[in-house]
């Protein structure tokens, strides 16, 4: 742990960010124009799945300021497949568990067959965007319809079609996990319950939607892209790659970002550095919203059949699940999600025997990729959903039954009895789940709702709680980088490879840097999202960056203020240990009044004749330093909602929602609450509004917002957040991620208070979302059921 006292880490100091954000003064990629840039219209696929049988492009290259047309026989040979992730993962899970991935590359743009609705077909490239639309409506593409496959069940039956031959079926991953004697534990159990879970597919919904702009230097034979995307690093290799250049040729680099709620790499990505290349021209395009809807970012689509063994007191004995992830027509993550999902499973609960198997299915929809939560919320979705059934079964009030299955606070750290996705050991490293669950019970009034639940019903509203609970591995690596330096001025700069894309990441990175360095956050200035400025990164997503890019930039700041007071002990005659870093330079700690300022430090430390470095020590004021993180940390978190339920409408409107979260050592409460919030809100609009269909042809029926719906403010309640601290002991500052924990348990626990508003007709929730139609059919049925009993009883 550090040693250094904190006087800004744990304050709400205000964004560093906003100060240019809510003026309107951000810089995002469709802001950045380069001269001479041309601009590109994407021609997508209307069908789900067709053999392209004649593509002609003659008429568009006649529209006037058309520059050129590209199909996906003109990029043969000259842009390669997507790099598919997460191999090495793969490669280390294959050392402890049953895991299979088959490789099956995704290309930039459709070549003889189209595999969904969205897919590129050809590009055109013009002297403004009005230009290249008209010449899309100038290709003549023939297609032969070919039969679809609408979901995952669907790709797995005997008459499917194999959407990629060489995968020899449409499974395209797989992985198996146990631990301890499943069967023998559910042939001894008492109780067992099985019960299918489905977690229908959304999108993830940025506010801007992508942009990619690119330019080739010629003579230096180098390429600059500009990109709306928080990996540039990645999107640097997988050019590098796809394009056949040297690494050091590529410089990405990704502006202000409006959100992103996962990362992805897309055919566009690649395709536009290519345009500007062959073109030679600045090349630039900018995805319209029905074109996001319908390509970019799609996420969960998973469905579960889980079974759990349990004894008369409701402790759970053993655990089986077989679930299946939709990944649309391409499995460009490997396992990313599925083993998420697995991983994150069993939740807090002390569930060590138990068999899960994952299995990623093709289908002739939009690939699939991580979003907030990345199968957390499935898997949360689905065991929390099982724990209230079995609370009802054996008569027991749902808080209770999590209080007889909680991991006990004296049993952290505990192994979990399989790798992490990363390959190391699976640890839930702290916390106090228990008193996590009863901090959340105590503030939110749970006994009194029960309480009053009662006098409710006697008038006619149907209101329910639900709780659910997560723990989520976070600060995944395999590093981050920093690179800190202090100049002349006395300002200290941070470059790191993680790219804030709303989070308030400069504000946190600021506070550390500012607590290990000695000066206060207004003097340290972050900048990210640009390859050029430091040789290695990784990026942002997986809830990572205030692990990793944290404790980077804190060892960084920390090692440069020890080179800053070595530097002044020698102008000052004094062991560094006396000397400390104030606002203006360095001073001793004695009342002699001795001082160096940054000028002077900084000219010093320079290299020549005038430098005045210790020996052996480099010159410049500059640190940079890579943290790798041993293994990921747990955060965790407990939320409980309120709901009341409109029988007549099928409409639930959430009352109240509150969280007690754990994220380790919190940088900025603000920012951390901030967070919370605007997962939670996510978590809503998945449960009650958002989906992502399809009709049976594949054909998207969520085109528009008028179609796929989003929460509002009117939706959306005043979130109350709580708080653990437990520290963890895996970085040097004690932090947990807390950016994707909001969004992971409102299904769970929406779901759970809807069933529980209902609890009369006794209606089970086993699929989000669940929007007013599909509750009304719920309800429908349960009155038939109850009905249909009656007539039994009085016959």
């Amino acid at each position: 742990m550090s040693t250094v006292a904190a006087r800004y880490v744990g304050q709400r100091l205000r964004r560093k960010e906003d100060a240019r954000l809510v003026r309107g003064a951000g810089t995002f990629t469709a802001d950045i124009q380069v001269p001479g840039a041309l601009h590109a219209a994407v021609l997508r696929s209307p069908f789900a799945h067709a053999q392209i049988s004649r593509l002609d492009a003659s008429r568009a290259l006649g529209v006037d300021g058309v520059a050129a047309v590209f199909t996906g026989v003109d990029l043969a040979g000259r842009v390669g497949t997507f790099v598919e992730a997460a191999a090495k993962e793969v490669d280390k899970l294959q050392e402890r568990i049953d895991v299979v991935v088959k490789s099956c590359p995704l290309p930039v743009m459709a070549v003889e067959r189209v595999l969904w609705v969205g897919q590129p077909v050809a590009v055109v490239v013009a002297r403004d965007r009005y230009t290249a639309e008209d010449g899309l409506e100038e290709i003549d593409v023939d297609y032969e319809p070919l039969p679809s496959i609408p979901d995952a069940e669907s790709a797995l039956g005997p008459d499917a079609p194999v959407l990629h031959p060489e995968l020899g079926d449409n499974v395209a991953a797989r992985l198996s996990i146990s631990s301890g004697d499943v069967d023998a534990a559910f042939d001894a159990a008492p109780f067992t319950l099985r019960e299918r879970f489905t977690f229908g597919r959304h999108a993830a919904n940025a506010m801007e939607t992508r942009t990619v702009q690119a330019s080739w230097d010629d003579g230096r034979g180098e390429l600059s892209v500009w990109i709306t995307n928080p990996r540039p690093h990645l999107i640097r290799t997988n050019l590098s790659e796809m394009l056949g250049l040297p690494l050091e040729s590529v410089r990405v680099v990704a502006p202000d970002v409006g959100g992103s709620f996962g990362t992805g790499l897309f055919g566009e990505d690649a395709l536009i550095p290519f345009l500007a290349m062959a073109l030679r021209r600045p090349v630039r395009w900018t995805e319209d919203r029905q074109e996001s809807l319908s390509v970019t970012r799609h996420a969960r689509d998973q469905v579960h059949d889980l079974e759990l063994a349990y004894d008369h007191e409701g402790r759970i004995l053993a655990l089986r699940d077989r679930f299946l992830v939709d990944a649309g027509a391409y499995n460009a993550y490997a396992v990313t999600v599925s083993y998420n999902t697995a991983a994150h499973l069993r939740g807090q609960y002390a569930i060590d025997t138990f068999s899960i198997e994952g299995r990623n299915v093709v289908t002739t929809k939009a690939p699939v990729a991580p979003v907030r939560g990345a199968g957390r919320p499935e898997a949360v979705f689905a065991l929390d959903r099982a724990l209230d059934l079995i609370a009802a079964e054996r008569g027991l009030d749902p808080a209770e039954l999590r209080r007889r299955n909680l991991i006990p606070a004296e049993e952290l750290p505990r192994p979990m009895g399989m790798p992490y996705r990363d390959g190391a050991e699976m640890v839930y490293d702290s916390g106090d789940y228990p008193a996590q669950l009863e901090q959340a019970l105590d503030a939110f009034g749970y006994d009194e709702l029960r309480a009053r639940q009662a006098e409710w019903r006697a008038a006619g509203r149907h209101v329910g709680v639900g709780i659910s609970s997560y723990v989520e591995g976070s600060g995944f690596g395999p590093y981050e980088g920093a690179v800190v330096r202090l100049d002349q001025r006395g300002r200290v700069h941070v470059v790191t490879g993680a790219k804030p894309h709303g989070q308030g990441l400069e504000t946190t990175l600021a506070q550390i840097c500012a607590d290990e360095f000695g000066v206060s956050p207004d003097r340290v200035t972050v900048t990210a999202g640009d390859t050029s400025l430091i040789q290695y990164g990784i990026g942002t997503f997986a809830s990572r960056s205030a692990v990793t890019a944290g404790s980077a930039v804190g060892v960084a700041a920390g090692r440069l203020r020890e080179k800053v007071l070595a530097v002044a002990g020698e102008l000052l005659e004094a062991s560094p240990a006396d000397l400390e870093v104030v606002e203006d330079g360095v001073a001793a700690r004695d009342v002699s009044g001795r001082t160096v300022s940054f000028p002077e430090l900084h000219a010093a430390a320079a290299p020549g004749p005038n430098n005045r470095m210790p020996a052996g020590v480099e010159p410049g004021l500059q640190v940079e330093y890579y943290f790798v993180p041993p293994a990921v940390t747990f955060a965790s978190g407990t939320h409980v909602a309120s709901v009341e339920v409109d029988v007549e409408t099928g409409f639930v409107r959430v009352l109240r929602y509150l969280t007690v979260d754990d994220c380790g050592r919190m940088l900025n409460p603000t920012i951390v609450e901030g967070q919370i919030q605007g997962g939670v809100a996510h978590g809503i609009g998945t449960t009650l509004f958002e989906e992502a269909l399809y009709d049976e042809e594949c054909q998207l029926l969520t085109g528009s917002y008028m179609d796929y719906l989003l929460p509002t403010a009117a939706e959306v309640p005043p979130i109350e957040v709580g708080h653990q601290e437990f520290l963890s002991e895996l970085n040097p500052f004690g932090i947990k991620g807390c950016g994707e924990g909001g969004a992971v348990s409102p299904p769970a626990a929406i779901a759970n208070a809807i069933c529980d508003a209902l609890a009369p007709l006794q209606v089970n929730v086993n699929r989000v979302p669940l929007r007013p139609e599909a509750l009304l059919e719920l309800i429908r049925q349960a009155r038939d059921s109850s009905a249909g009993t009656e007539e039994e009883g009085s016959a």
